[in-house]
């Protein structure tokens, strides 16, 4: 606690009235230091309310004891769920010290763990203007940040192209008539500036987001046009006639639209704006002013597909290893991404992934000639209506290349009116990634030409659906046929395209009753696939009960992995400990994990697992059971985590958790290295750059002020970007001697190619030991890189030296860059 002893200033004033204020302010003092002597943090934080509401002089004094008992108090109210009586404090004390940066970010915190994430950004940004060197709020501000307007924000402003059609459409349209507009889904307000700029008479926006609503209103207003668009908080499901605009608009104009088409509900918004707030239609034989009738930008769109070959799909999204260091994956245990959509699947989850296949690691193979998978007209209300309940269409199509089939490659072409269009197909430079569906479930997913890919279309629950993937084999043509015969219902089929769509599911495998699905995020898929990453703890915990005297194979030896690292503890205990007591293994490993098995295989271990989901306990018993690993062996230590006593506890010992004299972590210690690169993809990745990309509108300082300085999730391999160094070491973290590391260091980059440093790319080498090493940039890993973008280019020349200044606070790593 910090010293809160503070004598009361006498004032400018005098008399009794004086001596009395000042008596009273002596007296709270020191009742607030009794109360917090005795931990009644409230009641001493209404004693220094009292005091700083007599006496604001003594804010300096009592700020650090204040700040102080605010915080305990908080963390009380939090404990009790008093969400009213903790928001009041804060702005009780935001009023005292309304610029102070501390009780800022903590106000953020609070509203962060209580789901109010727009307004917790607020408070975290506020507090890094404040004080821009305080780096818990920074690193809050950043993690909130990449929540709130996400990164493809900056990609799609930088889109150049994408602006000027979308901007020529618009255009276009105000011209021939189309003066009132609506703009659903606004973002930043460009579209609606388009109009307003093109001469439309009235101009309303809708925006959900509080945060992208709030920059939206200060983009319009510095573009001088806040007099002419109206701004509306709300969903467009919500937007009532008159209340919220006088009536109806004859254009709607949005970019809705996901890499899927549909994923950000176009078709739901549209069917609404139809009906309650576009005008009617222009039909076919009617002519007039445009102003007239109702239309929508886009006008409509094709959906095209193609089957694809692509190693690195594969590898996040089916696990294709039966042995993972000497543990067997039983049969009946199938592994499924959350991209997987079964026919009989009800839940309402993105039946795919996306990924920028132009930039794909390995790239891919084209297996099919592209093909189109459906139209939709944005303008046709009862089409519109139709694809909820229109029945899966069946589609046929012809292989052209002999590979694996991996997965469905979709994208599609906006057409925003007769004359203006965006193709967000892989061969195109553009802001879109697509759409990716794995293919689950075949029983061979070689294929070559002569098969054909079946599958069913639709677009349900607002997602584009792709199901039942499956291969009708040539060579099984004639067989097929005559199964087909059996079957009355399908004699009628009359062609070819109907024959094949008949035939989908053929090659599907059917799961077995008794099977266990088991959902696992990409990134754990890919880590099952991941061999050395396996072998390695699978060596590293060898070695550590190897070194173990064996005259004494009681001794303990605890694990404690997490996610990239883990930790062995080994120590001896005393004499008379029982020699039967086992090895205890503890796995705290982010998400599904099999280290504690293969930690099993390798003596006599009591494993502790730290997975959540039920679905995983389950998996993780029968694949236990499998390799003859008795399933109550191992200990789900969460299920049990509100009992204190059951967590973790050692027979007649101390808690499990607690590490050993003599232990061992693993990783035992970490060397984060970085090179320098040039490469606009990462700049233009990362704040909108200028005016020009926007088409002279101000939206760069605005939307740039939720920029975060390191990108992550990055595939460097496949990053357009030219090396101007060669890779160094950054920073070394010793989990050993953590009290050895240092949080800043400086480091010699030699320039080996000129050009401008625009980011740092950077990755880990994980050492378990001094000889067994994870590299998180190499080809099997399951793990990404990051990398630092610089707020400025630095110019550098062959031969030249640059000093790069690390630090690094808790999860937080910042690098600048200096001559």
């Amino acid at each position: 606690m910090p010293n809160s002893r503070t004598r009361a200033r006498r004032g400018a004033g005098s008399g009794a009235g004086a001596a009395g204020r000042d008596e009273l302010v002596s007296r709270s003092l020191q009742s607030a230091e009794h109360c917090m002597r005795a931990q009644d943090f409230g009641t001493a934080y209404a004693h220094y309310l009292l005091v700083l509401s007599l006496a604001p002089e003594l804010k300096d004094d009592v700020k650090e004891t204040f700040q102080y008992t605010l915080f305990r108090w908080a963390e009380e109210l939090d404990a009790l769920n008093r969400t009213q009586d903790l928001l009041g404090c804060y702005e009780q004390a935001l009023e005292l010290f309304p610029d102070d940066e501390v009780i800022c970010n903590s106000m953020g915190e609070h509203l962060f763990r209580m789901g109010f994430r727009d307004e917790a950004a607020g408070y975290f940004h506020k507090a890094v203007k404040l004080n821009p060197d305080f780096s818990d709020a920074k690193e809050n501000f950043y993690r909130v940040a990449n929540w709130l307007v996400e990164r493809w924000h900056f990609i799609m402003l930088n889109d150049t192209k994408r602006n000027t059609i979308y901007n020529a459409a618009i255009q276009k349209a105000v011209c021939l008539g189309s003066k009132s507009v609506l703009d659903i889904g606004a973002g930043t307000g460009i579209l609606s500036m388009f109009a307003k700029k093109a001469g439309a008479h009235s101009v309303y926006a809708c925006e959900l987001s509080k945060t992208m609503y709030e920059l939206a209103c200060d983009v319009v207003a510095a573009n001088q046009m806040e007099a002419g668009i109206k701004l509306l908080h709300m969903k467009s499901l919500d937007v009532e006639i008159p209340k919220h605009i006088p009536e109806r608009v004859s254009l709607v104009v949005t970019e809705t639209v996901d890499a899927g088409l549909f994923g950000e509900g176009i078709v739901e918004s549209l069917i609404h704006a139809w009906e309650h707030l576009l005008l009617q239609p222009k039909t076919g034989g009617e002519n007039g002013n445009c102003e007239k009738f109702g239309k929508v930008i886009p006008a409509s769109a094709v959906i095209f597909g193609m089957a694809v070959e692509c190693a690195q799909i594969r590898r996040h999204h089916r696990v294709g290893v039966k042995d993972i260091a000497g543990i067997c994956l039983p049969t009946n245990v199938k592994f499924q991404s959350p991209a997987y959509s079964s026919v009989d699947n009800e839940e309402t989850i993105e039946p795919y992934t996306t990924e920028k296949m132009s930039r794909v690691p390995g790239g891919y193979l084209a297996l099919t000639e592209c093909f189109e998978i459906m139209t939709v007209d944005f303008n046709n209300l009862e089409e519109l209506k139709g694809l909820a309940t229109k029945k899966p269409g069946k589609i046929g199509v012809p292989v052209i290349k002999e590979g694996l089939l991996d997965a469905i490659v979709v994208w599609f072409v906006l057409q925003l009116d007769d004359e203006h269009s965006l193709s967000t197909s892989p061969s195109e430079e553009t802001c879109w990634e697509q759409a990716v569906y794995p293919v689950h479930d075949l029983a061979d997913y070689w294929i070559k030409p002569g098969d054909h890919v079946m599958m069913e279309v639709s677009c349900q629950d607002c997602y584009l659906r792709i199901q039942g993937v499956s291969v009708f084999s040539s060579e099984h043509k004639m067989d097929v046929g005559k199964s087909f015969a059996k079957n009355k219902d399908l004699l009628s089929l009359g062609n070819e395209a109907e024959l094949c769509s008949a035939l989908a599911n053929l090659q599907t495998s059917k799961p077995d009753a008794m099977e266990q699905t088991c959902v696992l995020e990409s990134t754990e898929i890919a880590l099952l696939n991941n061999i050395p990453y396996h072998e390695g703890f699978k060596m590293a915990m060898r070695k550590v009960l190897s070194s173990l005297t064996p005259e004494k194979p009681c001794q303990a030896m605890e694990t404690h992995c997490q996610d990239s690292d883990m930790s062995c503890e080994s120590g001896q205990n005393n004499s008379e400990q029982s020699a039967s007591e086992p090895f205890y293994v503890l796995d705290v490993s982010e998400g599904f994990s099999l280290l504690p098995i293969i930690a099993g295989t390798l003596g006599q271990v009591k494993p502790y697992s730290s997975v959540e989901k039920d679905q995983h306990r389950i998996t993780l018993d029968l694949i236990s059971e499998a390799n003859h690993f008795p399933k109550e062996t191992l200990e789900f230590w969460l299920r049990h985590v509100e009992d204190e006593s059951a967590v973790l506890q050692r027979p007649k010992s101390d808690k499990l958790c607690l590490l050993q004299s003599g232990g061992k972590i693993f990783p035992q210690y970490v060397l984060m290295f970085g090179l320098l690169v040039e490469s606009q993809t990462l700049v233009e990745e990362s704040s909108v750059q200028g005016t020009a990309r926007t088409l002279g509108l101000n939206i760069a300082p605005f939307i740039n002020q939720f920029q975060v300085p390191i990108r992550v999730f990055l595939d460097l391999p496949s990053l357009p970007c030219t090396p101007l160094s060669e890779p160094v070491e950054l920073l070394r973290l010793d989990l050993m001697t953590p009290y050895l590391n240092t949080s800043n260091s400086e480091v010699k980059v030699h320039i080996c190619k000129s050009g401008q440093v625009t980011a740092i790319p950077f990755w880990y080498h994980m050492y378990l030991d001094d000889e067994i090493r994870l590299d998180t940039s190499s080809e099997v890993s399951h793990w990404k890189q990051a990398a630092v973008v610089l707020d400025t280019p630095v110019q550098v020349e062959v031969g030249e030296v640059l000093v790069l200044n690390v630090q690094h606070h808790k999860s937080n790593v910042s690098i600048t860059v200096k001559r």
